[in-house]
């Protein structure tokens, strides 16, 4: 059996930049000092002329994205999460979220599995953030597939979307010749019974192991992959609560205003149900390989298996 091919969803968005950029003259990429990171480098290098760098200024980079998309632009603002979503929170707010501008917000390197660069560059709040504001409309890819399609719904959208990616490499699960993408609609990968695990991004690969395991105990899970968090898939979500009853959501986020706040406030209205959230509690990160933080916060299927079979 070959291995499980692997790639970090930050390669995808650079990828797809310089595909959009072929095809559309009115794309423009700012970067804050962090082309090679964010891998905005490689559009930089296809259209040099289309690529702004602001240094080390994110808060100015939100503001001449959004004088950009006054002229006819469609801006892709990048930067890591921590400082996009974090450090630039009030010109995201006040020039892109109030005035309802058509920028996108490439946010890489978010949560704990940035690994060894420690808790002060893990956003694990960004999510949280994001989702006050209106009109803002948030995806986290679970896999290069999804996170390729999710960029080119982002620049056909009119309106602010921030679109998180990660550092890690992870495993891609999706077919791209049969894989369909669409803003506030969620995946059903898995039908099942007896619970409903919703889970994003790197976590997604995780809760459909952790399924596998779960059905060698003769529990059958429904595993449900939300890749928009703002518009979120209520009708979805309730379906799924109301067939199993009890529902996991799955995160590498704060369990405090991310994926499982979101389906929460959904339920307690269309279909109140037991809810378990699995993400960050209420912690900062902490340095070390991605891979293991992974493990060590609980968010491996592994962990995932173990959470819910003792919810169930």
């Amino acid at each position: 059996m070959s291995e499980v091919k692997k790639i970090a969803t930050r390669e995808s968005y650079g990828k797809t930049l310089v595909e959009l950029g072929k095809e559309h003259d009115d794309l423009v990429v700012l970067d804050a000092d962090l082309a090679g990171a964010t891998k905005t480098g490689v559009f930089q290098k296809a259209f040099p002329e289309r690529h702004i760098d602001c240094g080390i200024a994110e808060a100015n980079m939100m503001g001449i994205a959004a004088g950009l998309s006054t002229c006819g632009k469609v801006p892709f603002a990048s930067s890591f999460a921590m400082f996009a979503a974090g450090r630039a929170y009030e010109q995201v707010r006040n020039s892109i979220g109030y005035p309802h501008l058509n920028v996108k917000i490439g946010a890489t390197h978010a949560g704990i599995s940035v690994g060894e660069d420690g808790a002060t560059h893990q956003c694990n709040e960004d999510i949280a953030l994001m989702r006050t504001i209106p009109g803002m409309v948030i995806i986290n890819p679970c896999d290069d597939v999804e996170a390729c399609a999710a960029v080119r719904a982002a620049y056909e959208y009119v309106g602010p979307v921030y679109l998180r990616f990660g550092r890690l490499a992870i495993p891609v699960i999706n077919d791209p010749a049969t894989y369909h993408f669409e803003i506030g609609k969620g995946v059903l990968l898995k039908e099942g019974k007896d619970v409903t695990i919703i889970a994003t991004g790197l976590c997604v690969c995780e809760a459909l192991e952790a399924a596998k395991l779960l059905a060698a105990d003769g529990v059958d899970a429904e595993v449900i992959n939300i890749h928009t968090i703002k518009p979120l898939d209520e009708e979805l979500v309730a379906a799924s609560a109301v067939k199993t009853g009890k529902v996991v959501t799955v995160e590498e986020h704060s369990v405090i205003g991310g994926l499982g706040s979101a389906v929460c406030d959904a339920l307690c209205e269309k279909a109140p149900v037991r809810v378990m959230k699995i993400g960050i509690n209420d912690r900062f990160g902490e340095s070390g390989p991605g891979a293991e933080l992974v493990k060590r916060y609980g968010l491996d299927a592994g962990s995932i298996y173990k959470k819910v079979k003792a919810f169930v």
